[in-house]
């Protein structure tokens, strides 16, 4: 049990690491590639997510017809040539169409991983196992930073793609040797062929999985500014320098309370009062921080304070907007965990890139982005939920 729980959070947490640990190495890459433009250097966080989002598409149901270990083995061996391939690039194009080819394999690991636990338990088990799971998930955002800044003072930048090389291969050999089929094939509904049009139509129909889709995908734009621009805001704004990891990690420990939260008060008050009172206070905390920027540059510690309250806040609501959005599919909830989950990464990718692009030297296009997708995600609850339908205990 403890192997099979360590497998899957390194599974889950290939993701976390590949864009976290190279944040503190953009500046490196963009002087390597002689970068003119600062804000071109997000294209390595976003051209992983790219890929992320459409091998989303991919595996979830190619694991359901033809079993986990293969799709899972040939996505990780993907990951491992896109590894080698950003290790080695000669050019800026060369290393964006390689973090491409990561994602696109990473997205194996972490649908496939998913789908490996719903097989393997059920109930109270599977609550338990996704839980220690995700405490390792959570931790990675928190270290891989410091991981990446550490790397750069005995190597390159190229050492971090070093690194993510050597967890795709321990990734491979471990699922090679260590990890049994869970999967009966053809055992379920999802594993014939003539079920894939169907199952679509299944996903698609439902006006629950699509407005929550909507609104989980406006608000993970929200973590995508956040991540494209945050060295840029916290080195070349604040000019914390080394410190940056730091500064990162704390504002992702809000995330991991916010879990925490959630699980202790989401069967008391329910998914739609919890998410829906954490996006009313979202959108009332990202607005502060526009009047403050709107006043001047806001002091270090308001901004951090006010970053890691938002993001308590979004840890909050993107759990439970996917739980909801899930509610009306259980019967199809492999297509329907893929489909969700390109489709929330995918918007995710383009609000959050042209808010990142946006950046202008100061951190006001971030707070703007974070109030105007909040808004925009309110707007959708309220479209789905009706006014009505609001802050009810469900």
């Amino acid at each position: 049990m403890r192997e099979f729980v360590a497998l899957l959070a390194w599974l889950m947490a290939l993701t976390a690491l590949s864009i976290d640990i190279m944040l503190p190495a953009l500046p490196d890459i963009g002087r390597s590639f002689n970068i003119s433009t600062d804000n071109d250097r997000q294209m390595v966080v976003t051209a992983y997510l790219v890929g992320l989002a459409v091998g989303q598409l991919m595996w979830g149901h190619l694991s359901d017809r033809a079993g986990r270990r293969l799709p899972l083995l040939i996505g990780l061996g993907i990951y491992v040539v896109g590894s080698i391939a950003a290790l080695l690039a000669p050019s800026f194009l060369w290393l964006i169409a390689a973090r491409v080819c990561q994602g696109f394999g990473g997205a194996a690991a972490r649908t496939i991983g998913t789908a490996i636990v719903r097989d393997a338990f059920s109930g109270r088990d599977m609550a338990r196992t996704m839980s220690f799971v995700m405490m390792v998930f959570i931790i990675v955002p928190m270290l891989a930073p410091s991981v990446g800044q550490a790397l750069l003072y005995v190597g390159t930048w190229r050492w971090g793609f070093g690194v993510l090389l050597l967890s795709g291969v321990v990734a491979c050999l471990w699922v090679g040797l260590r990890l049994p089929e869970t999967w009966r094939v053809g055992g379920q509904a999802g594993g014939h062929p003539l079920s894939l049009g169907r199952s679509l139509m299944a996903v698609l129909s439902s006006g629950l999985t699509r407005g929550y889709g909507l609104a989980a995908g406006l608000m993970f734009g929200c973590l995508v500014a956040y991540i494209s621009s945050a060295q840029q805001i916290f080195v070349d704004v604040y000019g914390l320098g080394n410190m940056f990891p730091l500064a990162f990690g704390a504002i992702a420990s809000a995330m991991a309370m916010a879990a925490f939260t959630n699980a202790m008060m989401v069967k008391r008050l329910g998914m739609r009062r919890l998410s829906h009172t954490a996006l009313v206070a979202f959108i009332a905390t990202s607005l502060t921080l526009v009047a403050l920027c709107l006043a001047g540059r806001p002091p270090l510690w308001a901004l951090m304070s006010l970053l890691g309250l938002c993001f308590y806040l979004f840890a909050l609501m993107q759990s439970n907007f996917n739980s909801i959005a899930m509610q009306p599919v259980g019967h199809v909830a492999g297509m329907a965990s893929s489909l969700l989950g390109a489709f929330v990464t995918g918007a995710g990718v383009v609000c959050g890139t042209l808010i990142g692009q946006s950046f202008d030297g100061t951190p006001l296009p971030l707070a703007l982005g974070f109030a105007t997708l909040g808004i925009c995600a309110f707007l959708v609850v309220l479209w789905v939920e009706g006014p009505r339908g609001l802050f009810r205990g469900e």
